[in-house]
């Protein structure tokens, strides 16, 4: 007896397009309708945009509950003056007096710090000299030292970058120490029954390995450099962003006041932005987990 079978049916072949999918309903769908670049810019703008729009809504009604908004000024004013502000030479000057002094106090404190880390870290002899020194000045805040700058430096340009550099050398310095200290002994230990000297650990297996740790100190560092050397140019700076906010403060011109605020704001994203991306470029050998 003979068993007669219908063919099988050849089963469609999926859609090529890959720009649309089919949606469980049996509808269609766009399949990642926006970039992703733009969608990352847009999520970062929502936030942003609704601080704008709560700001405007306190401001024009002059709320006064708790807080007193009746003499903040708009943003349309903040608006006015940071267009006003871009028509003159001096903002810029403040901005490249304030860029300057935390690249030279943060890169200082930078070499500096992951120097003296790695000297700790790696030494127990070190350690026992130089760490309790690290220790005893880490609590004293930076800003406190101003007094102290002064009659030690001959110009306040100097002792502004000395504050900066002292305010972003023991977040690099101690994040270093713990690197160093997290480091798997069987890393050490391989490369020595390699036959790997001392200098080669330290600066081709240990440096390494630790820079995770200190891009995490970095990043603090950044923003602790910035809170301190604004502070310091209030105090006894002659120009700079924050001397520019403190002035325009003394001269009850509150719109300016929060243009600098917002500068401070922006440059130190920035700044911490570049730290975050020079860490990735460096770091790049470490593995990430997919999203």
């Amino acid at each position: 007896m003979t068993v007669s079978a219908e063919p099988i049916s050849a089963v469609p072949a999926a859609s090529t397009d890959a720009a649309t999918t089919t949606h469980p309903s049996g509808g269609r769908s766009l399949r990642n309708p926006v970039p992703p670049r733009l969608s990352a810019a847009l999520l970062t703008a929502v936030p942003l945009a609704a601080l704008v729009l709560l700001w405007y809504l306190l401001t024009i009604n002059q709320v006064v509950f708790w807080l007193r908004f009746d003499k903040i000024p708009t943003p349309g004013a903040v608006f006015e003056s940071f267009r006003a502000q871009l028509g003159t030479g001096s903002y810029y000057s403040n901005i490249l007096a304030s860029t300057r002094r935390i690249l030279v106090g943060f890169g200082l404190a930078t070499v500096a710090g992951v120097l003296i880390g790695m000297a700790i870290g790696r030494s127990a002899l070190v350690s026992a000299l130089v760490r309790p020194v690290v220790e005893v000045f880490r609590p004293i805040p930076a800003i406190a030292l101003v007094p102290l700058a002064i009659l030690l430096f001959p110009t306040g340009e100097q002792g502004i970058v000395f504050i900066t550099f002292f305010a972003a050398f023991f977040p690099v310095a101690v994040s270093t120490i713990h690197a160093m200290h997290a480091l798997p002994k069987v890393w050490e230990e391989a490369a020595r029954t390699l036959g790997a000297r001392r200098g080669t650990i330290l600066f081709q297996i240990a440096l390494p390995g630790a820079l995770p740790g200190i891009f995490s100190g970095l990043s603090v560092a950044m923003g602790v450099a910035w809170i301190c050397v604004i502070s310091a140019e209030m105090i006894s700076g002659q120009f700079g962003i924050g001397y520019f906010t403190w002035q325009s403060y003394g001269l009850l011109d509150y719109p300016s006041v929060v243009v600098g605020m917002l500068s401070i704001g922006v440059l130190g994203w920035a700044t911490a932005f570049l730290v975050e991306l020079v860490g990735r470029r460096v770091n790049r050998w470490l593995p990430r987990a997919v999203r």
